[in-house]
């Protein structure tokens, strides 16, 4: 049955592995292991390490060479491209949650957990394509499946997220670049939560939950946004 998923998903994105255990631990998320301890892959987590940083490289290379924009407007484009909700939105277009392996319980759950599941399967998919088939490989799928929503954030202005314009009006308004401290976290590994604090200077100016620090960050400045009437 593996096997059979395995050629389905190579086809969908036009990638044949020589090595198909990569590609397959890379479909391996931490909860099945809790109930599969005989699974003789490692989970995804070290590939979504490798491809986070591989798809952050491409995305910035990309940016720099095809925009002459300053570096603000750079940094804050390739965020609103890398997230997790726009990555998870991207998985659908070769159907990746129909091929990752969850526990049972997370398989129930269809809400914000699973999009950042999809987004770091993605990640960990894009390390695997670098491991197995080297840099181009890796670029030209970025190309043909990230990149290729750029043109439509930067139209939209999907880049503006709460934490860009409260660095902008934090620093326009009181001089101040907002920081934010992780407060308490806690759940298990695989589906930790986060509730971060946004500081100016002395000052916590909101704070936020979420299931990964950037998403409570999102949430700790648009609090911080709203109760500054910014």
């Amino acid at each position: 049955m593996f096997e059979e998923k395995l050629v389905e998903l190579q086809k969908k994105i036009g990638i044949e592995f020589k090595n198909t255990d990569i590609l397959l631990q890379a479909l391996t998320h931490r909860s099945y292991l809790n109930e599969n301890p005989s699974w003789p892959l490692e989970h995804n987590e070290r590939l979504e390490f490798l491809g986070d940083a591989v798809l952050e490289l491409v995305v910035t290379d990309y940016l720099y060479k095809n925009y002459p924009n300053p570096e603000g407007e750079l940094t804050n484009w390739r965020a609103a491209i890398v997230n997790a909700v726009i990555l998870s939105k991207i998985s659908g277009k070769f159907d990746l949650n129909d091929y990752i392996l969850l526990s049972r319980g997370e398989a129930k759950d269809t809400g914000r957990a699973r999009q950042f599941i999809l987004a770091n399967a993605i990640e960990a998919l894009i390390g695997a394509i670098y491991l197995d088939q080297g840099y181009e490989k890796a670029e030209e799928f970025i190309q043909r499946f990230v990149i290729v929503e750029l043109p439509e954030i930067i139209e939209q202005k999907l880049y503006r997220d709460p934490k860009s314009k409260l660095q902008e009006e934090a620093q326009d308004k009181v001089g101040l670049t907002p920081t934010y401290e992780v407060l308490k976290e806690w759940g298990p590994d695989h589906a930790r939560n986060f509730e971060v604090g946004v500081f100016l200077g002395q000052e916590m100016a909101g704070k936020g939950e979420g299931l990964s620090k950037q998403e409570a960050q999102q949430v700790a400045a648009e609090d911080a946004l709203k109760k500054k009437g910014w």
